[in-house]
């Protein structure tokens, strides 16, 4: 109770007065004029087609890794039944 009685009479330092959003403007829209000065000073240093072949070739191993897993499990799912049936 004293702790809760403490915070109530605390005064801090610094008083910030309350944070008004309303003042800043959001679009859903870019910025063409901004996105074309930003490619012509080359600000973008990343090659876009080196990064997009790479996530290509993530997306292929990792399709490639599921069908094999897939092949894996079917694989050993049909040679337990040939074991049971052997028996």
């Amino acid at each position: 109770m004293l702790r809760r009685l403490r915070q109530l009479l605390h005064r801090s330092t610094i008083r910030m007065g309350p944070i008004d959003n309303s003042r800043i403007r959001v679009t859903s829209t870019k910025n063409a004029q901004f996105v074309s000065y930003l490619v012509d000073s080359g600000f973008r240093r990343v090659n876009v087609d080196r990064y997009e072949s790479s996530l290509r070739r993530r997306r292929t191993l990792r399709s490639v890794f599921f069908w094999l897993l897939g092949a894996g499990s079917a694989w050993i799912v049909i040679e337990s039944a040939k074991a049971l049936s052997s028996f």
